[in-house]
């Protein structure tokens, strides 16, 4: 486990921020990253001014600013860069996750069912500098994901399943478990608030039993992350 510690200066505004997260092997580290002497990119500065003037202003099932920083921290301390997303919604959270990709030379694919979410999506990552670092589909991610060629070391699922309500959280992690690395994260958004699984998928994970779980508990919506260890 490592706690990071991020300072990062945007004109005259200074964002800050702190985690617990594991590490590759799961040992446990405390360390500190000191940005004083490194300027950000102009694509960093472009992306974290459009973050932070839309701070509050996200709606349509968007992740707390906060999660996105520890998804952000994730991404960067585990070196991952092929990621994908099952829910873009209107692309707050991929925003973060491109700019951890922009650091560790990745890329996010992103899936959307909703057509107007996914335009909305499209028109934020443009703004925010970032489209060319992610691909977004619109489309049911249940038929896309079989397309998909890649592997990936890092999954952030926030979506609900149509099809199967109840089943959704465990029926994305089937969907794309064979496409998953040893050594990845596939990370799940609504844990703690009473909003997402009922419990069935972390049943499933024990059941898998090549997965290593913990909770991050940066806003009450609770992120799961799940390291795949076998």
């Amino acid at each position: 486990m490592k706690v990071i510690i991020i300072a990062i200066l945007v004109g005259n505004l200074l964002f800050c921020f702190s985690e617990n997260i594991y590490t590759k092997d799961n040992s446990m580290k405390t360390y500190a990253i000191d940005h004083s002497e490194n300027l950000l990119s102009p694509l960093e500065e472009k992306a974290f001014a459009f973050l932070n003037k839309n701070r509050s202003k996200w709606t349509d099932w968007n992740v707390p600013y906060e999660d996105g920083q520890e998804l952000y921290n994730l991404i960067v301390a585990n070196d991952y860069k092929s990621a994908l997303e099952i829910g873009t919604s209107t692309g707050h959270s991929t925003i973060w996750l491109a700019l951890a990709m922009a650091k560790t030379g990745g890329k996010v694919i992103t899936l959307e069912i909703d057509e107007s979410r996914h335009k909305q999506a499209l028109r934020n990552f443009a703004e925010a500098g970032v489209s060319h670092l992610i691909d977004a589909r619109l489309g049911d991610a249940f038929k896309i994901i079989p397309t998909l060629k890649s592997n990936f070391d890092f999954v952030f699922s926030d979506a609900t399943s149509a099809r199967s309500a109840n089943e959704g959280y465990t029926d994305f992690l089937k969907s794309v478990e064979s496409k998953l690395i040893v050594g990845a994260s596939y990370t799940m958004h609504n844990v703690t608030d009473g909003y997402g699984d009922d419990g069935r998928f972390f049943r499933y994970l024990e059941k898998l039993g090549n997965y290593k779980t913990h909770i991050i508990k940066s806003s009450s919506a609770g992120i799961s992350v799940s390291k795949k260890i076998k």
